[in-house]
Protein backbone atom coordinates (compact mmCIF):
# COMPACT_ATOMS: atom_id res chain seq x y z
CA UNK A 1 0.00 0.00 0.00
CA UNK A 2 1.41 3.18 -0.98
CA UNK A 3 1.25 6.15 1.65
CA UNK A 4 -0.12 9.74 0.83
CA UNK A 5 -3.75 11.26 0.01
CA UNK A 6 -6.06 8.84 -1.17
CA UNK A 7 -7.53 10.63 -4.54
CA UNK A 8 -9.10 7.36 -5.48
CA UNK A 9 -11.41 7.53 -2.84
CA UNK A 10 -12.44 11.27 -3.75
CA UNK A 11 -12.50 10.26 -6.91
CA UNK A 12 -14.71 6.96 -6.38
CA UNK A 13 -17.28 9.63 -4.40
CA UNK A 14 -17.36 12.24 -7.12
CA UNK A 15 -17.64 9.90 -10.12
CA UNK A 16 -20.80 8.48 -9.28
CA UNK A 17 -23.44 10.06 -12.02
CA UNK A 18 -25.75 10.64 -9.39
CA UNK A 19 -23.74 12.00 -6.52
CA UNK A 20 -22.06 13.93 -9.33
CA UNK A 21 -25.38 15.66 -9.98
CA UNK A 22 -25.79 15.82 -6.32
CA UNK A 23 -22.59 17.89 -5.85
CA UNK A 24 -23.35 20.16 -8.97
CA UNK A 25 -26.80 21.12 -7.47
CA UNK A 26 -24.95 22.06 -4.33
CA UNK A 27 -22.53 24.24 -5.81
CA UNK A 28 -25.40 27.40 -6.18
CA UNK A 29 -24.28 27.46 -2.36
CA UNK A 30 -27.70 26.83 -0.86
CA UNK A 31 -28.59 23.58 1.15
CA UNK A 32 -30.85 21.16 0.01
CA UNK A 33 -33.15 18.26 1.34
CA UNK A 34 -32.56 14.52 0.50
CA UNK A 35 -35.52 14.78 -1.27
CA UNK A 36 -34.31 17.96 -3.71
CA UNK A 37 -31.23 16.15 -4.22
CA UNK A 38 -32.89 13.07 -5.48
CA UNK A 39 -34.81 15.07 -8.04
CA UNK A 40 -31.84 16.10 -8.81
CA UNK A 41 -29.65 13.06 -9.50
CA UNK A 42 -32.83 11.31 -10.48
CA UNK A 43 -32.64 8.56 -7.99
CA UNK A 44 -35.16 7.18 -5.15
CA UNK A 45 -35.08 9.06 -1.58
CA UNK A 46 -33.68 5.82 -0.65
CA UNK A 47 -30.83 5.78 -3.07
CA UNK A 48 -30.21 9.06 -2.38
CA UNK A 49 -30.08 8.70 1.53
CA UNK A 50 -27.60 6.03 0.62
CA UNK A 51 -25.15 8.18 -1.53
CA UNK A 52 -25.73 11.23 0.82
CA UNK A 53 -24.20 8.74 4.05
CA UNK A 54 -21.21 8.28 1.96
CA UNK A 55 -20.46 11.91 0.66
CA UNK A 56 -20.35 12.84 4.27
CA UNK A 57 -18.07 9.89 5.23
CA UNK A 58 -15.98 11.22 2.97
CA UNK A 59 -15.78 14.89 3.96
CA UNK A 60 -17.78 16.27 0.93
CA UNK A 61 -20.81 17.31 2.50
CA UNK A 62 -22.34 18.45 5.53
CA UNK A 63 -25.88 18.60 7.04
CA UNK A 64 -28.06 20.49 9.32
CA UNK A 65 -31.19 19.70 10.74
CA UNK A 66 -33.92 21.88 11.07
CA UNK A 67 -37.16 20.72 12.98
CA UNK A 68 -38.13 17.47 10.95
CA UNK A 69 -36.18 18.55 7.94
CA UNK A 70 -32.26 17.77 7.24
CA UNK A 71 -30.42 19.61 4.89
CA UNK A 72 -27.37 19.32 2.55
CA UNK A 73 -24.47 21.61 1.47
CA UNK A 74 -20.74 21.09 0.38
CA UNK A 75 -18.79 21.05 3.52
CA UNK A 76 -16.39 23.65 2.43
CA UNK A 77 -14.81 25.79 -0.04
CA UNK A 78 -11.97 23.55 -0.89
CA UNK A 79 -14.71 20.98 -1.98
CA UNK A 80 -16.27 24.06 -4.34
CA UNK A 81 -13.28 24.49 -5.58
CA UNK A 82 -12.49 20.97 -6.33
CA UNK A 83 -15.75 20.63 -8.34
CA UNK A 84 -15.62 24.07 -9.98
CA UNK A 85 -11.44 22.81 -10.83
CA UNK A 86 -12.65 19.41 -12.42
CA UNK A 87 -15.47 21.18 -14.55
CA UNK A 88 -13.02 23.30 -16.02
CA UNK A 89 -11.05 19.99 -17.03
CA UNK A 90 -13.76 18.11 -17.83
CA UNK A 91 -14.27 21.52 -20.86
CA UNK A 92 -10.62 21.79 -21.81
CA UNK A 93 -10.77 17.91 -22.32
CA UNK A 94 -13.68 18.08 -24.50
CA UNK A 95 -16.34 16.14 -22.05
CA UNK A 96 -19.30 18.12 -22.30
CA UNK A 97 -23.07 17.24 -21.98
CA UNK A 98 -25.03 16.21 -24.70
CA UNK A 99 -27.56 19.07 -24.19
CA UNK A 100 -27.35 22.45 -23.97
CA UNK A 101 -30.38 24.64 -22.25
CA UNK A 102 -31.21 28.41 -22.84
CA UNK A 103 -29.63 29.53 -19.01
CA UNK A 104 -25.99 28.78 -20.52
CA UNK A 105 -25.30 31.79 -21.99
CA UNK A 106 -26.37 33.40 -18.24
CA UNK A 107 -24.55 30.77 -16.40
CA UNK A 108 -21.26 31.51 -18.44
CA UNK A 109 -21.80 35.21 -18.22
CA UNK A 110 -22.58 35.33 -14.25
CA UNK A 111 -22.91 32.23 -11.81
CA UNK A 112 -22.67 31.70 -8.65
CA UNK A 113 -19.76 29.31 -7.47
CA UNK A 114 -20.33 27.79 -4.13
CA UNK A 115 -20.68 30.97 -2.23
CA UNK A 116 -18.74 33.46 -4.56
CA UNK A 117 -19.27 35.03 -8.12
CA UNK A 118 -17.95 32.74 -11.23
CA UNK A 119 -18.48 33.69 -14.81
CA UNK A 120 -17.02 36.28 -17.26
CA UNK A 121 -17.93 38.97 -14.49
CA UNK A 122 -16.42 36.91 -11.85
CA UNK A 123 -13.32 36.71 -13.99
CA UNK A 124 -13.58 40.47 -14.82
CA UNK A 125 -13.43 41.18 -10.73
CA UNK A 126 -10.58 38.86 -10.01
CA UNK A 127 -8.74 40.56 -13.15
CA UNK A 128 -9.52 43.92 -12.30
CA UNK A 129 -8.25 43.68 -8.50
CA UNK A 130 -5.12 42.45 -9.48
CA UNK A 131 -4.12 44.57 -12.47
CA UNK A 132 -4.59 47.62 -10.31
CA UNK A 133 -2.22 46.00 -7.35
CA UNK A 134 -4.87 44.77 -4.42
CA UNK A 135 -4.42 41.69 -4.93
CA UNK A 136 -0.93 40.36 -4.76
CA UNK A 137 1.26 37.00 -4.58
CA UNK A 138 2.78 36.51 -1.36
CA UNK A 139 5.12 33.83 -1.02
CA UNK A 140 2.98 31.38 -3.39
CA UNK A 141 -0.31 31.88 -2.02
CA UNK A 142 -3.33 35.02 -2.79
CA UNK A 143 -3.10 38.16 -0.61
CA UNK A 144 -4.83 41.24 -0.21
CA UNK A 145 -2.84 44.50 -0.64
CA UNK A 146 -2.29 47.86 1.67
CA UNK A 147 -4.45 49.51 -1.19
CA UNK A 148 -6.88 46.62 -1.74
CA UNK A 149 -7.46 46.41 2.10
CA UNK A 150 -8.34 50.50 1.21
CA UNK A 151 -10.85 49.46 -1.34
CA UNK A 152 -12.30 47.32 0.35
CA UNK A 153 -13.20 49.61 2.90
CA UNK A 154 -14.39 52.04 0.14
CA UNK A 155 -16.71 49.32 -1.08
CA UNK A 156 -18.42 48.84 2.40
CA UNK A 157 -16.86 45.73 3.80
CA UNK A 158 -14.53 45.27 6.72
CA UNK A 159 -11.03 43.48 5.89
CA UNK A 160 -10.09 42.44 9.19
CA UNK A 161 -13.19 41.67 9.98
CA UNK A 162 -13.22 38.69 7.15
CA UNK A 163 -9.90 37.08 8.50
CA UNK A 164 -10.31 33.61 9.92
CA UNK A 165 -7.33 31.61 10.40
CA UNK A 166 -9.60 28.39 9.52
CA UNK A 167 -10.36 29.91 5.92
CA UNK A 168 -8.24 31.50 3.23
CA UNK A 169 -9.20 35.63 2.83
CA UNK A 170 -8.57 35.42 -1.04
CA UNK A 171 -8.21 32.20 -3.33
CA UNK A 172 -8.23 31.80 -6.98
CA UNK A 173 -10.96 29.27 -8.52
CA UNK A 174 -10.27 28.04 -11.61
CA UNK A 175 -13.27 29.06 -13.72
CA UNK A 176 -14.84 26.25 -15.83
CA UNK A 177 -16.58 28.51 -18.70
CA UNK A 178 -13.55 31.26 -19.14
CA UNK A 179 -11.09 28.77 -18.07
CA UNK A 180 -9.28 31.37 -16.47
CA UNK A 181 -9.53 32.29 -12.32
CA UNK A 182 -12.32 33.88 -10.22
CA UNK A 183 -11.90 34.61 -6.46
CA UNK A 184 -13.20 32.29 -3.83
CA UNK A 185 -12.22 32.63 -0.03
CA UNK A 186 -13.89 35.17 2.48
CA UNK A 187 -13.42 37.97 0.28
CA UNK A 188 -15.00 36.11 -2.72
CA UNK A 189 -18.24 35.60 -0.60
CA UNK A 190 -18.06 38.99 1.04
CA UNK A 191 -17.80 40.97 -2.27
CA UNK A 192 -20.69 38.99 -3.82
CA UNK A 193 -22.70 39.09 -0.81
CA UNK A 194 -22.03 43.44 -0.90
CA UNK A 195 -23.11 43.18 -4.60
CA UNK A 196 -26.77 41.78 -3.41
CA UNK A 197 -26.84 43.95 -0.80
CA UNK A 198 -26.41 47.09 -3.00
CA UNK A 199 -29.35 45.51 -5.30
CA UNK A 200 -26.94 45.37 -7.86
CA UNK A 201 -27.81 41.79 -8.70
CA UNK A 202 -30.08 38.89 -7.76
CA UNK A 203 -29.94 35.03 -7.41
CA UNK A 204 -32.14 33.58 -10.25
CA UNK A 205 -34.76 31.30 -8.47
CA UNK A 206 -33.55 27.66 -8.84
CA UNK A 207 -30.77 28.36 -10.81
CA UNK A 208 -27.01 29.32 -10.31
CA UNK A 209 -27.19 32.50 -12.23
CA UNK A 210 -26.66 35.49 -10.87
CA UNK A 211 -29.14 38.16 -12.79
CA UNK A 212 -27.62 41.71 -13.19
CA UNK A 213 -30.03 44.88 -13.57
CA UNK A 214 -28.54 47.36 -16.14
CA UNK A 215 -27.99 49.70 -13.49
CA UNK A 216 -26.07 47.35 -11.28
CA UNK A 217 -23.94 46.05 -13.97
CA UNK A 218 -22.45 49.71 -14.74
CA UNK A 219 -21.74 50.09 -11.41
CA UNK A 220 -20.00 46.91 -11.01
CA UNK A 221 -18.40 47.73 -14.60
CA UNK A 222 -17.32 50.82 -12.58
CA UNK A 223 -16.05 49.30 -9.44
CA UNK A 224 -14.31 46.77 -11.25
CA UNK A 225 -12.86 48.35 -14.68
CA UNK A 226 -11.20 45.85 -17.43
CA UNK A 227 -8.39 46.52 -19.21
Amino acid sequence: MKDGPDIALLGALIGNPARANMLTALMSGKALTASELAAEAGVTLQTASTHLAKLEHGGLVRQRKQGRHRYFALADDDVGGLLEGMMGLAVRKGHLRARTGPRDPALRKARVCYNHLAGELGVRLFDSLRRRGFLADDDGALALTAAGADFVRDFGLDPDALRDPRRALCRPCLDWSARRSHLAGALGTALLDRIYDLGWARRQEGTRVVDFTRRGEAAFNAAFPAD
